[in-house]
Order: C-alpha cells, then structure tokens, then sequence
C-alpha cells in the first residue's frame, strides 16, 4: 500500500511544479501583492469600471496562489503523516493516508487542466457554429446530432447553451446552427473542437441501406469583452429575413432575423434568436467581432509559423475526428489518437477525455 501512495505523492508533486510554471506561480504572487497594495489607495473606488478590472485580476491571481499553497500544504502533511504510520505500523492511519492520496492525485490532474486554458481568452464564453459539408440529407443529420452531443457536453459542465441562429435542411436536419455557449473556460475547453468532424455510418436515408460518409465543420470563437465593437458601415452588408422555426407561436412573422456578412473578410454572420431587429444585430456584431479579432490572431500565428518554420494546428477544415458506427464502433481523434468504442457516450456528451488529450498534446508541443 505505502508503495502506491508514494508513487501518488510523486506524480502530485511533479503535477504541482508543472502547475507552477505553467501560470507563472512567482509572477502570481508579486501581482497579488500589487493588486492588494493598488485597492489600498484611497481614491481606489472612484473609477468603479477600472476599480472591477483590478478585483478581477486579483481574484485570477488569488486563486492561483491559494490553490497552489494549499495544495502543496496538504501534500506535505500527508508525507508526514505517511511517515508516522509507517513507523508505528498503524493501519488505520495508512488507509487514511491512502485515502487522501488519491485525492491530492484527482485535485492535481484539476489544477493541471485549468492551467492548460491560460490562452487570453480561454477563461470566457464562446460562441459554437456547426456546418453541414459533404453528405447530402446526411450532413444535415449530423450536424443535428453534433448540435445535440455538444450541448449535452455543455449541461454537463454546467454551461448554459443560448441558441443564436440555425438553418433547416431541405429534407431534414439543420444545414448549419450556432450558438452561445455561456460558462466558465467554455472558450478554453471548445477551441480544440475546432475542425471537421466525420461521420460513417449506414445511412437511415438510403433506401439500399448503404454506407455514408457525411461532414459538418466546426468553428469556435471566442466571445470578446474587451476590444472596440464598432466598424466601418462601409465595410459591412446588413441583410434581414424572416426567421425560420419549426412553427409556433416563438416563430416571428416579421424580418427580425439579421444576416452581416463583413465584406473585407467575406465572414458572414447571421441571428434570429431575439425578437427584434435590433437586437439580432447587436448580437450578429458582437458575433462578428469575435470571428474578427480570432481571424487576426490566426494570421499572426501562420505568419509566426512561417518565420519560424514551425507548423501549427490552426487550419480550419482539417479533419480532426471520426465518428463510426459502421461496420464497427469508435470514435477517433486523428490529432492525439484518443479513441474509444463508446460511441454512444460520446454521442451523449462524453467529449471531456477527447478535450483534455488534445489540450495535453497543444501544451507538449508549445
């Protein structure tokens, strides 16, 4: 038993120095003790707006710090402790000590995967758009069936999902959907979704009954609070239509439903979610915004890629992973090759392990 719990402690430890340079542990703590000394200052409360930036910095860096310490505390005690019933061969203060072990072990593998999402935005919401690609009547099935296991994921991880725009299949399904997906590092979690997800399967839309390969792209973005939302009319084409539904009394009779198609870059983005006009604009600019400033962040990564010589994961429509449920069972991603025959669990909304092997994999290869 001790053997075990030795093998534990170490891993914990090696998690926890991982921890520590990956959010830059010391840096932490000297911008704790800044930020402390800044909500000092006397005039500290009168600019209320700059005054919640700070406090929200400070929580940021708090929780690194208390996380870390404490944890680091209760590894210490617990070899201590590991220490004194090996030396009186106390059985039940070793099972105690067994017990806390793997539960430093689980909060250290926690506190790794949080310091996987320190991207800048990768503490925010993120809005979610699916695209049905090659397939037919089957592509559009699929991206109902990803809009389904993705917002299973979200409920799962206590997020919430607020639907932004879809688009019916001409036979059935959605030709693509979108949505906002509201929770904390929803952002950090979904950019490694980002991709063309595939499907083969037979297809219950074949009268032969025969084997379909159908594609749906994926795009995250993150939702931006801190960038200048304005933009050049000039630059923008704003079109309205009347918002499709599946009928009832949600569905509007006017042409609420807002299309910006931003014609520098050719994104387009489209909301039909509000009730009116204006505020299926203001939520397709902020949209817009996002996809933006991402699109940007995307050119400088390719343009630092190519100076360097280094390639990186950041081509959209690469395939990234299969879904297959002929003639056997698996799901498999072709980037870490995390795969499992719960293809059904997966299709419900079990994509965190698929999530954290990709953001493994993307912190080795930084």
């Amino acid at each position: 038993m001790t053997t075990e719990i030795r093998v534990r402690f170490e891993e914990t430890a090696h998690l926890l120095a991982s921890v520590r340079e990956a959010c830059s542990y010391d840096h932490q703590k000297v911008t704790l003790q800044e930020l402390e000394e800044q909500m000092g200052v006397g005039d500290f409360w009168e600019n209320q707006e700059a005054a919640d930036v700070v406090i929200q910095k400070l929580k940021r860096a708090k929780d690194w710090v208390t996380s870390i310490d404490q944890l680091a505390e209760r590894l210490e005690e617990s070899n201590e402790l590991l220490a004194l019933g090996e030396e009186e061969d106390d059985a039940a203060t070793l099972e105690e000590v067994e017990i806390e072990s793997r539960k430093l072990l689980r909060a250290a593998q926690k506190l790794e995967l949080r310091a996987l999402l320190s991207g800048r935005y990768d503490s925010g919401n993120a809005f979610l758009s699916i695209q049905s690609g090659a397939g037919g009547t089957d592509a559009c099935d699929w991206v109902t069936m990803l809009k389904r296991m993705f917002t299973r994921w979200a409920e799962q991880q206590g997020f919430k999902v607020e639907m932004i725009d879809e688009l019916p299949g001409e036979e059935t399904g959605l030709k693509s959907y979108s949505a906002r997906i509201v929770g904390p590092y929803a952002y950090g979690y979904l950019r490694v979704e980002h991709g063309v997800h595939r499907l083969v399967r037979i297809s219950p839309f074949d009268a032969q009954g025969r084997r379909q390969t159908s594609f749906a792209s994926l795009d995250v973005s993150p939702e931006i609070d801190d960038v200048d939302a304005s933009f050049d009319e000039s630059d923008l084409r704003i079109d309205t239509y009347r918002a499709s539904g599946a009928g009832g009394q949600h569905v509007n009779t006017t042409d609420s439903a807002v299309r910006i198609t931003h014609i520098p870059t050719g994104v387009v983005v489209q909301c039909q979610n509000q009730r009116s006009q204006h505020a299926n604009k203001t939520q397709a600019l902020k949209v817009l915004q996002s996809k933006l400033v991402l699109l940007e962040e995307k050119k400088r990564e390719e343009a630092l890629a190519k100076e360097t010589g280094t390639k990186r994961d950041i081509a959209f429509g690469s395939q990234i992973r299969s879904y297959v449920l002929h003639p056997y069972k698996m799901v498999k991603d072709h980037r870490t090759d995390h795969e499992t025959g719960n293809i059904d669990a997966v299709l419900d909304g079990d994509l965190q392990p698929f999530i954290e092997s990709m953001l493994r994999q993307k912190r080795k290869n930084e």
